[in-house]
């Protein structure tokens, strides 16, 4: 593992404290705790890691996986059978090699979600980062609804290093849109980011909305590879798995942002919406600095989750 890696890996098992505290020392106490693998213990180990919020479709398929595999290998201790839960949920959660393919092809990414899920700072920390790696990046501040995300943006842009291209507020975001794809041909970019505004609330717009966004890169830009990423904050649970359930509704989603993991007892959330959306988790945050978001890797989560700190 490389110096930056094992660097990241280090803070996403202290970032995973509270989840790990939340799911694994229960986990622990039912390998531990039981003589017999049992009804009884299936039924505390799915509980166990429902309220670790992996989510109730999810918890049902590693408990019917755990159950075939004691079967076939004759498996009579429970403390005997907790690598094969651990290597389910890697397998529960595995993404697909190509899935970061759009880094380095010229491609539009469309960052959505909710109003307070970090969703302005991710797109500044993306920008970081790929301008780290050599890209050419332009962000295009599509939120027009909310000043303070235009100023905040523009705050990012200026860390980052990259250009941003903004309209005024209460603009047309398709708009901005428009004039960012003209830019991003202009001057060559590799990759041009766009913001929308985060409003739930109100599907009908926010459909019409990323529809009229959808319909300018496709007709404007029709070269370029689309992302769409939904960001969401990991301490709201339950409630992170159902805002990316709504916004897959109104647009097609590729990806998922799984933001503020550090200080969250909630992280076996990452499992539920990967295993029940079918939409992997591609990026991970796990504190406020620029570099504390990371491409997602399951090994490596699941790793950090049953990881004690040193």
């Amino acid at each position: 593992m490389s110096e930056e890696k094992q660097g990241f890996f280090k803070r996403l098992v202290s970032g995973l404290n509270k989840t790990r505290e939340n799911i694994v020392a229960g986990i622990d106490s039912v390998f531990n705790g039981f003589t017999n693998i049992d009804d009884e213990f299936y039924e505390e180990l799915e509980e166990i890691l429902i309220m670790g919020d992996l989510g109730v479709h999810t918890v049902d398929d590693i408990i019917e996986n755990l159950k075939v595999k004691v079967k076939e290998n004759h498996i009579k201790e429970p403390a005997d059978c907790k690598q094969f839960l651990i290597d389910d949920i890697k397998k529960q959660m595995s993404v697909a090699g190509n899935d970061y393919d759009f880094e380095n092809k010229t491609s539009v990414i469309m960052m959505i979600g909710v109003n307070g899920v970090g969703k302005t700072t991710t797109i500044g920390k993306l920008a970081s980062k790929y301008k780290a790696n050599g890209k050419k990046v332009i962000v295009a501040a599509a939120d027009t609804f909310r000043a303070a995300a235009t100023e905040q943006l523009k705050e990012w842009a200026k860390r980052a290093d990259v250009q941003i291209v903004a309209g005024n507020e209460g603009s047309d975001p398709a708009a901005v849109v428009y004039d960012a794809i003209a830019s991003a041909k202009a001057k060559h970019a590799d990759i041009l980011l766009i913001d929308t505004a985060g409003r739930l609330h109100n599907k009908k717009n926010l459909m019409d909305e990323l529809h009229k966004i959808n319909r300018i890169v496709d007709k404007e830009y029709p070269e370029a590879v689309r992302e769409t990423l939904v960001v969401v904050d990991a301490a709201t649970g339950q409630n992170a798995l159902n805002q990316a359930h709504d916004f897959n509704e109104v647009t097609d989603i590729s990806g998922v942002v799984l933001t503020k993991m550090d200080g969250s007892a909630k992280g076996g959330i990452a499992v539920a919406i990967q295993s029940e959306l079918k939409i992997p988790v591609k990026y991970i945050g796990v504190g406020e600095s620029i570099d504390d978001l990371e491409k997602f890797n399951a090994d490596q989560f699941v790793d950090a989750l049953f990881t004690r700190e040193a």
